[in-house]
């Protein structure tokens, strides 16, 4: 064997080990979430708001290195309306989250749908069963948002995201096991 054959399975057995141990450190973050899900849903919102008020600064410093002058207004608007909704979000994390909230039901809808997509690309590799069931479990967390959105925002979301996390880490687990067993084999 080639010292470039063995290098790529090297390479194939670290990148394995490193989505088993991402996988498994999802799966932590998600039973996190899950024991205080309203602690959850507030970082959440909080975490949005700073990298949002980041974006903010991010328009900032490229309308100071922008040339032409409409498009360092531009720059300029788009960095105060990151940074006003950054800044909102933090002060007011419960309007935030009651946002997010309806956000993260669109997200999680068009999660569901990707994965779908990428489970039919997919459907003929050991293990993408588990895209599929990860489908289908993020479509209905997004359904279960929607429908009772606003009044379970102060729980549902640090709840939903700790339940995407533990399937979604999961759901990857089994996939990198897979991954593994492939590489033994060959």
């Amino acid at each position: 064997m080639s010292s470039s054959a063995t290098s790529i399975t090297g390479y194939a057995h670290k990148s394995v080990n490193w989505s088993i141990f991402l996988s498994i450190l999802l799966i932590l973050a998600g039973f996190c979430t899950l024991l205080v899900p309203s602690f959850g849903g507030l970082w959440v919102t909080i975490f949005v708001g700073w990298a949002m008020i980041v974006s903010g600064i991010t328009h900032f410093v490229f309308a100071w290195n922008t040339p032409a002058a409409g498009s360092k207004v531009w720059e300029v608007l788009v960095g105060v309306v990151y940074l006003a909704a950054g800044v909102y979000l933090i002060l007011h994390p419960d309007y935030g989250l009651a946002s997010l909230t309806l956000l993260l039901a669109f997200y999680l809808f068009f999660e569901g749908i990707f994965e779908l997509v990428l489970f039919f690309q997919a459907r003929s590799r050991g293990g993408a069963g588990w895209i599929l069931f990860d489908g289908i479990i993020t479509l209905l967390l997004a359904w279960m948002i929607w429908s009772r959105w606003p009044l379970s925002s102060v729980w549902a979301i640090g709840t939903l995201v700790g339940v995407s996390m533990l399937f979604s880490g999961f759901s990857r687990l089994m996939l990198s096991l897979t991954a593994k067993r492939v590489l033994k084999a060959i």
